[in-house]
């Protein structure tokens, strides 16, 4: 689910659109599954995902960025600025 590289740390998630309520629901099939309220459509749910990881991991939203599946639910995302350690305890 999360691995170092050395741009920053890569981790996988996948998504739930049009949920009543955004945010994080635990770990499914080696992802985190993060809900989000906005639909897949233009761009919205991405940026909505970056905006709730950054909320979740204390970081500016330019600290990450979706490597890997844009277009799906499940995404790559990297994560500028904290440890792979750092980072699993703030999403657990």
């Amino acid at each position: 689910m999360l691995r170092p590289t050395n741009e920053g740390v890569l981790l996988s998630v996948r998504v739930v659109p049009r949920a009543a309520r955004a945010g994080l629901a635990g770990i499914r099939e080696d992802a985190l599954l993060v809900r989000l309220n906005a639909a897949p459509v233009e761009g919205a749910a991405n940026a909505e995902l970056i905006d709730v990881l950054a909320d979740v991991l204390g970081v500016p939203r330019r600290a990450l960025s979706i490597t890997v599946g844009e277009r799906s639910r499940r995404k790559t995302v990297l994560i500028r600025g904290l440890s792979a350690n750092e980072i699993a305890s703030k999403i657990k």
